[in-house]
């Protein structure tokens, strides 16, 4: 079964949402007992990607093609972000002081696109399109 792209990013959304608001919760909760922002990040980040996972092959995407490759892709995709939301950490916050928890709540919004391309374009594309 193929779905829309429209029908694909409202069930991603919806994925991510939940998953990214329990997160966030947490990740308020282990900066404010004095947990580090970016150990707090890298932590809650690992656990989101496994728990998305499957739930995005599944029902986000219906994807029929291997869970083994689409895992691989799905972990260095992730790990993309993570690089990327760990730089902004760093420079952001870091470096010119701005608060965490904006910087953080800004990346939720801006990794999510990005990876909603990666997941229908890449990832969980359909087994007819050609291999990036």
């Amino acid at each position: 079964m193929t779905l829309g792209i429209t029908t694909q990013f409202i069930r991603y959304a919806i994925v991510g949402l939940v998953s990214n608001l329990v997160l966030y919760a947490f990740y308020l909760i282990l900066t404010s007992s004095g947990m580090g922002h970016k150990l707090s990040m890298s932590l809650l980040y690992a656990m989101g990607v496994f728990q998305t996972f499957y739930i995005n092959k599944r029902w986000s995407f219906a994807h029929q093609g291997s869970a083994h490759k689409a895992l691989i892709r799905y972990v260095a995709a992730y790990a993309s972000g993570y690089i990327l939301n760990l730089v902004m950490l760093m420079v952001l916050v870091d470096r010119y002081g701005l608060p965490h928890q904006i910087v953080q709540g800004a990346m939720i919004i801006f990794l999510a696109f990005m990876l909603f391309l990666m997941q229908r374009y890449w990832i969980f594309r359909n087994s007819h399109a050609h291999s990036i």
